[in-house]
């Protein structure tokens, strides 16, 4: 899960508020978290608040993000229920919505630095 989640172009991740909780960037703002300690373990994504209603109502495993903005977040509890393409789908879309709201310049610098990196 790390290894797609910093796959994405630009994603870098810190560990601003715990050693132990993963927090995945790009831009500068956060796209998705984890949070190993839990069992099974938790993924926190970023979500169209339509599209993050219809996952809760589909998917047990899918509920409001904690500690989010719970219109705007999901947590995807890792329990093998939802397949991993589709979780890894919610990973992509989840990055594709904090770049689109990326400033233009916030988007520029962002290739630049892929230019140089990449």
């Amino acid at each position: 899960m790390q290894r797609h989640l910093l796959s994405r172009r630009g994603a870098v991740e810190v560990r601003p508020f715990d050693p132990d909780l993963p927090v995945f960037k790009v831009g500068g703002r956060m796209f998705a978290t984890t949070i190993p300690s839990r069992t099974p373990p938790w993924l926190v994504v970023k979500c169209d608040p339509f599209h993050s209603e219809l996952l809760r109502e589909t998917h047990a495993a899918v509920r409001p993000g904690y500690p989010m903005n719970k219109r705007h977040w999901i947590t995807v509890i890792l329990d093998g229920s939802v397949p991993d393409e589709e979780v890894r789908d919610w990973m992509d879309d989840s990055y594709a919505l904090v770049v689109a709201s990326l400033t233009r310049r916030e988007r520029a610098a962002l290739e630049a630095e892929l230019g140089r990196t990449g």
